[in-house]
């Protein structure tokens, strides 16, 4: 498939986000861009988290993960249904009853101002790294498959794939994410089916019968118990899937923001169980399409891409979908597909920041009306750079495998975040605030230091993403030691 054939399929299909982002715009107020005016449909929030939550990392990390971690990955799928049952009944409760616009301003309420205002700093840094990996791998496949082909620098595909979420989000804002959530969630799942069945129709297979075959048997193995140190063991793996989930949608503005912009509880309640039902299944189908992946490329005789000397599994899928010969209606649903996986999760990040920074740091809501819109574009613009300038960096020292490396910063970022919560709610103290920022800090520090010199001193023990929970820990009782009545 030539690049300007996918230049002009990726063209059409912004095309498409913008009509979409211009219809939903229309109303350019803060109540819009910031919460929908909470009049979104609770089956097209559920719906349309669920690319908000694969994203591209998912669409294209995932089933690189098969080789080595077999369907292990899905450990911690299980571990997502325990967290999501938290953050239904625990959190959202809590979120609505104080008619928050970020979630941050319960600690301000509950905590105290420097609380606040520490837990939405570690906000925007859990999700601006978060957003960055996300959006490095979109353009690492863009510059893959497209433009280092015409030689054009990495840091220009970067500035035009945020280019084109700031293009559809500067107006609309979370009211214009919940449809073109909805949309690119379509696309994504459809390119993930459609993707199964042109490569099984190239080796020759029925769906039935790759399921069946002996090949997948070798990288269909789920549950891992027989070493206890190893990352992979099964209560690891479902500790640190519950840890996720409570953190990185639970107290994390991006996802909490869909959340809020339903009509109700009950119907942001409704939203969390439908999309987590239909989330399972869709992570084990990407686990399929990755053992599908390594059968086809042992069979053709195919390796892994290298790009700038790395072993890169996260092109794998871009390479036989796009460069070897399944022909151009696998290529075309894939494009789709990785641009609506990794723009799902990447737009609305780009919008939940902008809300952070504006409510939680610069006081929007207490600004005259003529300002807060000024304010908030200015503001959308500012993050819009601050992402280019990581994912470029994150392209000169990022060697790990890009899920596993999302994985593994949230492990240290949102743990005091999670701790900062579970203290409010669980406890009835306030705190000594002079000594939060320095709670947090050692906390993260603590992590740091067991996750590094584990295997020395636990007789090679491997930290996994339990270690989350462990960070949260150690905040809580940070903040236990500097409680006040």
């Amino acid at each position: 498939m030539q690049p300007i054939t996918i230049l002009l399929l990726i063209g059409g299909y912004f095309l498409v986000l913008y009509l979409i982002s211009y219809f939903t715009g229309k109303d350019d107020s803060n109540e819009a861009f910031f919460k929908a005016n909470k009049q979104s449909p609770w089956l097209l929030v559920a719906f349309g988290m669920i690319g908000a939550t694969l994203s591209g990392v998912t669409f294209i990390s995932v089933p690189g993960t098969v080789e080595v971690q077999k369907f292990g990955y899905m450990q911690m799928v299980f571990g997502y249904i325990f967290g999501t049952l938290i953050v239904a009944y625990v959190l959202l409760p809590i979120y609505y009853r104080y008619n928050v616009t970020s979630i941050y301003q319960y600690l301000d309420d509950r905590l105290g101002s420097t609380s606040h205002k520490i837990g939405a700093a570690f906000f925007l840094l859990s999700r601006t790294i978060g957003a960055a990996f996300r959006i490095f791998l979109v353009a690492l496949a863009l510059q893959y498959l497209i433009f280092e082909q015409w030689d054009v620098p990495f840091v220009i595909t970067v500035i035009f794939s945020i280019l084109l979420i700031w293009i559809y989000t500067h107006r609309g804002g979370i009211k214009t994410i919940v449809f073109t959530d909805t949309l690119q969630t379509f696309f994504m799942l459809s390119a993930v089916v459609m993707s199964i069945y042109f490569i099984n129709e190239k080796i020759g297979w029925s769906f039935m019968e790759f399921f069946h075959s002996e090949e997948l048997k070798q990288y269909n193995k789920i549950f891992f118990f027989d070493d206890f140190n190893n990352k992979s063991y099964f209560i690891k793996q479902f500790l640190g899937g519950i840890f996720i989930t409570v953190a990185m949608t639970g107290v994390d503005q991006d996802m909490m923001q869909k959340n809020l912009t339903c009509r109700n509880l009950k119907d942001a309640q409704k939203n969390m169980l439908t999309m987590i039902s239909l989330l399972v299944a869709v992570n084990f189908v990407f686990l399929l399409l990755g053992a599908l992946l390594y059968i086809y490329a042992s069979k053709f005789g195919l390796d892994v891409p290298v790009a700038d000397g790395i072993r890169r599994t996260d092109l794998l899928f871009p390479m036989i979908a796009v460069k070897s010969n399944l022909g151009i209606p696998l290529a075309m649903v894939f494009i789709l597909g990785i641009i609506a996986a990794a723009y799902s999760s990447a737009d609305s990040a780009l919008t939940s920041l902008t809300t952070s920074f504006c409510v939680d740091f610069l006081d929007i809501e207490k600004r005259k009306k003529e300002q807060q819109k000024k304010l908030r574009k200015r503001v959308h613009i500012v993050v819009s750079a601050i992402l280019v300038v990581i994912v470029v960096l994150f392209n000169e020292v990022l060697e790990m495998n890009v899920i596993t490396g999302l994985f593994t910063i949230a492990s240290y970022t949102y743990g005091p975040l999670v701790g900062l919560f579970f203290f409010g709610i669980f406890t009835r103290y306030k705190v000594k605030e002079n000594y939060v920022f320095i709670i947090c800090l050692l906390s993260v520090a603590l992590s740091y230091l067991l996750n590094t010199y584990s295997q020395d001193l636990f007789n090679g023990y491997q930290f996994s993403f339990e270690l989350l929970g462990l960070n949260a820990l150690f905040t809580f009782a940070g903040l236990y030691l500097i409680r006040k009545k």
